[in-house]
């Protein structure tokens, strides 16, 4: 429960995503001391990752790209099979389901992928695309039912019904996306991961489609997960923040009070790299230091305490854990004993 005393709808405990390197056997072999060795690699992509999503509110989700943001979301979808961990819906633990025993699931929870393009099948109308996700559920009597369904949910993106005749060459990538959201909107979910759903987008059309997350949310009293690396987007859509750096998330809190006052040294940096017109603000902020490390050789201790400009001797020895420093706001971090 939260603050407030609401039960959660989604709630991840403890997630963790690691993906083995890909490698010939030769590329894996390596001689030492007199004979060969084979060496396996893997990729931390998610790392223990803990957060909670209440019914009607917007968790975004930020951090540099490659951070794993994405696979995080595509885990929570089902789309990569969890290492390690457990996925809530509701009072259902849904991150070990597979096939018909997640399929109520699925109905549920819908995702916008980044890219409109490569997320539509181009050999399919429009028509077909939106109401696929219908016919798989079972949802509607007939097919000129789930069809009728098809002709508002283009009206309700904003789009021309008679678009659904056409094929998405014919569109322009805000149409695109449009197309994604309708069809994500065709299970009647309760909850959408949007996975830096305008970021491919002209910056003409970004702030068109963002209104549109809003008014659906609205209308539809969606819940969303919003993965975005654009924290001017962040701050006009969110509820709370949740700051992942290298595969962990280091800090989460409401959007007013972290961007009124960022906690985490990594989420200071993050912010401080906001524009700005002030040449004597931008003089003043802190610059990071290094490179981001490798999610392949994960440092020890905090992953942060290489760059990090407020590092302690216990930062490289000992992983802080989050640990609630104010109300509903946590942080990972050994500056907050």
């Amino acid at each position: 429960m939260n603050k407030t005393g609401t039960v959660s709808l989604l709630r991840v405990e403890g997630l963790t995503k690691h993906f083995p390197v890909q490698k010939s056997v030769f590329e894996k072999l390596t001689f030492k001391k007199g004979r060969f060795h084979l060496i396996s690699q893997t990729v931390h992509a998610v790392n223990g990752v803990t957060f909670t999503i209440y019914p009607g509110e917007t968790l975004a989700l930020v951090g540099e790209s490659g951070c794993g943001k994405s696979t995080l979301a595509k885990t929570i979808i089902g789309l990569h099979n969890p290492t390690g961990g457990k996925i809530w819906y509701e009072d259902r633990e849904i991150g070990s389901l597979r096939g018909r025993s997640r399929q109520p699931f699925q109905k549920k929870i819908q995702i916008v992928f980044q890219d409109p393009f490569s997320s539509l099948n181009p050999r399919k109308k429009i028509a077909s695309i939106i109401s696929q996700p219908m016919a798989v559920h079972g949802l509607f009597a007939s097919g000129k039912e789930r069809h009728n369904e098809v002709l508002g949910l283009l009206e309700r993106v904003g789009m021309d019904p008679a678009y659904a005749y056409r094929y998405p060459h014919q569109f322009s990538g805000g149409q695109r996306q449009r197309i994604g959201i309708a069809r994500a909107l065709a299970c009647r979910p309760e909850m959408i991961i949007a996975d830096e759903p305008i970021s491919a987008l002209d910056v003409s059309i970004q702030a068109q489609i963002l209104n549109l997350f809003i008014e659906l949310q609205e209308q539809f009293h969606l819940t969303y997960l919003f993965v975005s690396h654009d924290l001017s987007v962040v701050k006009h859509i969110s509820t709370r923040v949740a700051v992942m750096y290298l595969g962990f998330i280091v800090e989460t809190a409401d959007t007013e009070d972290i961007f009124r006052e960022p906690a985490h040294p990594y989420t200071c940096l993050l912010f401080s790299a906001i524009p700005t017109l002030d040449v004597l603000e931008f003089a003043e902020r802190p610059m990071v230091q290094g490179e981001v490390p490798t999610p392949i050789h994960l440092p020890g201790g905090c992953p942060f305490h290489p760059r990090c400009p407020r590092v302690l001797n216990i930062c490289s020895a000992e992983r802080p854990h989050l640990k609630e420093i104010g109300q509903g706001r946590f942080c990972a971090c050994h500056l907050y004993g």
